[in-house]
């Protein structure tokens, strides 16, 4: 039985996507924004409404919360959730703060909860296809990983302002497929960084477009290139 915190497209694709499961159902809907609980309530009549997350994750016939909050959320709202004894999904990055992190980590020792961030690439059939054939031996030793993620059109500046950046917001789902798919940690990393798209996007702070080498500790090496405007289409 679970919270939605979070109601606009981001949490409904999430919830939608998760009651595909028929265990799970959506008990509460919370959200700061009227019109977005309104929305909910369509597919959710029957789903207590909420403004405050803190009132959502006290409600008793909460096991679970999903947050798809905006991102300086996402850890107050998983260490309360946390406290309270409730399973947290949480949609990524926890938070751009490491000490934050810690914090949400420290809050779950010692509870027989369930905390999962949401990446996504992992559920992807073709993903899980590959990570099952390194785990087979099918592929044999990994040398090289190299994967490629480009976008067909940048993000609204307003968007790269608040978003933590290139690495932080997008290449973050290659960091883990790394990982995931190297079943290894990485060692040592390089980054190099360009504008090349929009220049608005530099005076942001950010990159465009950015290529990352990585050694693993399992010995192999991983390349990762990002781009935010493949005019061929998203690759």
């Amino acid at each position: 039985r679970l919270a939605s915190i979070g109601t606009g497209s981001r949490g409904m694709y999430s919830v939608n996507n998760l009651l595909q499961r028929t265990q799970a159902e959506v008990v509460a809907i919370c959200d700061i924004y009227q019109p977005n609980l309104d929305n909910a309530a369509k597919g959710y009549p029957k789903a207590k409404q909420y403004k405050d997350y803190n009132d959502a994750i006290a409600d008793p016939n909460v096991d679970g919360i999903l947050i798809s909050t905006p991102l300086h959320m996402h850890a107050p709202i998983s260490i309360a959730g946390l406290k309270a004894g409730k399973h947290v999904f949480c949609e990524k990055p926890i938070d751009h703060d490491l000490a934050n992190i810690q914090k949400v980590v420290d809050a779950l020792k010692g509870k027989n909860l369930k905390y999962q961030v949401g990446f996504n690439r992992r559920f992807d059939h073709n993903f899980m296809a590959v990570r099952t054939a390194v785990e087979a031996g099918k592929i044999g030793d990994i040398h090289v990983i190299r994967i490629s993620s480009r976008d067909p059109e940048p993000p609204p500046v307003s968007y790269v302002k608040i978003s933590g950046g290139l690495f932080l917001d997008m290449m973050i789902h290659d960091f883990d497929m790394v990982r995931y798919l190297s079943a290894s940690e990485v060692e040592e990393v390089h980054a190099v960084g360009a504008v090349l798209v929009d220049p608005a996007i530099g005076e942001a702070g950010d990159v465009d477009t950015a290529i990352v080498t990585m050694k693993l500790k399992n010995g192999a090496l991983a390349v990762i290139d990002n781009y935010r405007k493949a005019v061929y289409g998203y690759d």
